[in-house]
């Protein structure tokens, strides 16, 4: 992204970010070269390395970071990928380094020619590395421990943002030319525009009932000083209850595996249950005889807030200048589909491009963005919806005809994709958000689906023998 800080010009602007995670800072950094200043409120205290926070309980949970996020990432913030790498996170191929059994039960193949990558660490050393990255820049003033209390402004133009500061809770307002919601799923946005007059914001759930259950190990002895490939069970949605897991391996030798089962399948912080359910609730058992030989480090802990929940900001007939929300403030998805962070990343590329476009204060500009954010938005919530749609008691709203058709067709591309590596670059290209779901009926897609070469299915997890003697399994 270029750096328009010299087009700056006599009048003094200042942004505001509510949230000091991965989406607040990477907005923070695109308004750091349009904004003489710009501040990050953060109601959390935020740590000076990679250490756990109370405000993101979801960080102890396996996190991806998809291809599409990790182009957007680099746009963003030249280097970081190196940066992680250098302290230990993975840049794993796909599918070269990703064992995976698909939804509807077939193995994937490691192709080795693939041009997608995720980024795998654990959240902690993600998000301290961007901190780090994005707080170094001169504009930028963090303060944390500071609550965002509400707007200030009226109907037509927010003008900046009320805060409660302190062990006293003492309010202060700071005024501001943009301000940018990226406070995540407990975001207020709705209920502030609501007391600025304009009207309630349309919302749907879609609510599998997906519990996670997350534990870090040290990785098995055979494994130590190589990246061994994440391995990932995932779930049917359409044999409920729906149970899936990953193994994660991480920065300092460490598996994070995650296990996760929707209503009436779902497991528990019992560590005693935790390989149990992955040695016998999973359609297959490759998880659990993984963690034969690797040693517990922590216990497991849960998390129950995976609904999938989207507010249509885009959709408001009436928005106010100087406002914007991004990141889960607008959308958050069931995490076992890892687009979450991918998604906070465009939107942080698609707020640069309207400020860009129309000007940081122009009229009308904070409305452009919220449309412009609804599209990579958009392009992974339809991907889970269309999945979690079909768990029992998911949701009162039947899933919609184009969910249902992209539903069928993604079946029949994961299907394709197991034996065919043409098929199966098309819908990578997809599911890593690289490319709108529009990509998947392109002439080549429908071919290769169609009539493209495939091989018999694999009988089980293709892991190389060098691979399963690292880790025990033979």
């Amino acid at each position: 992204m270029p750096d328009t800080g010299a087009d700056i010009r006599t009048a003094r602007r200042r942004a505001v970010v509510i949230g000091g995670s991965t989406a607040g800072m990477l907005a923070a950094s695109v308004l750091a070269t349009r904004f003489h200043e710009v501040t990050v409120v953060e109601a959390d205290r935020l740590p000076a390395g990679p250490e756990p926070r109370k405000g993101l309980p979801q960080a102890r949970h396996a996190h991806l970071l998809w291809s599409g996020g990790v182009s957007a990432l680099e746009d963003l913030l030249p280097g970081i990928t190196g940066e992680l790498t250098g302290q230990g996170a993975g840049l794993v191929g796909v599918m070269a380094d990703l064992v995976s059994k698909a939804p509807s039960g077939q193995w994937f193949r490691r192709f080795t020619d693939s041009r997608h990558h995720l980024i795998v660490c654990s959240r902690d050393l993600l998000d301290a590395v961007i901190r780090g990255h994005v707080l170094a820049r001169p504009r930028i003033t963090l303060l944390d421990g500071t609550r965002a209390a509400g707007l200030t402004g009226g109907h037509d133009r927010v003008t900046g943002l009320r805060l409660l500061r302190g062990s006293d809770g003492r309010e202060t307002t700071l005024d501001a030319d943009l301000v940018i919601d990226a406070g995540g799923r407990g975001s207020q946005a709705a209920t502030w525009l609501r007391a600025l007059g304009h009207a309630p914001v349309a919302e749907r759930v879609v609510d599998a009932g997906v519990v996670y259950a997350s534990r870090l190990y040290a990785a098995p002895d055979g494994t130590l000083g190589r990246r061994y490939p994440v391995v990932n069970v995932q779930a049917d949605p359409r044999e409920a209850p729906g149970r899936g897991g990953v193994v994660v391996p991480i920065e300092d030798d460490r598996w994070l595996v995650t296990l996760s089962g929707t209503r009436g399948g779902q497991p528990t912080a019992d560590p005693d249950a935790f390989e149990h359910f992955a040695r016998t609730g999973l359609t297959d058992p490759i998880i659990g005889r993984l963690l034969a030989r690797a040693k517990p480090l922590t216990d497991p802990v849960t998390t129950r807030s995976t609904a999938n929940r989207r507010r249509y900001y885009e959709k408001s007939e009436t928005w106010p200048e100087g406002f914007a929300v991004l990141g889960d403030a607008v959308a958050g998805y069931n995490p076992v589909y890892g687009h979450g962070l991918t998604v906070a990343a465009q939107s942080a590329l698609a707020l640069g491009r309207v400020l860009d476009r129309y000007g940081p204060t122009a009229p009308g500009a904070a409305r452009r963005v919220q449309r412009a954010v609804a599209r990579p938005v958009g392009n992974a919530w339809n991907l889970a919806v269309g999945q979690d749609a079909y768990y029992p008691g998911a949701t009162s709203e039947p899933p919609t005809l184009v969910e249902r058709m992209l539903s069928a067709y993604v079946d029949k591309a994961v299907a394709a994709g197991s034996g065919n590596p043409r098929a199966l670059q098309g819908l990578l290209d997809v599911m890593s958000l690289k490319a709108p779901a529009s990509r998947l009926f392109a002439p080549d897609m429908l071919w290769n689906i169609a009539t493209g070469p495939r091989r018999a299915p694999l009988s089980g997890p293709p892991l190389s023998e060098t691979e399963r003697r690292a880790a025990g399994l033979n």
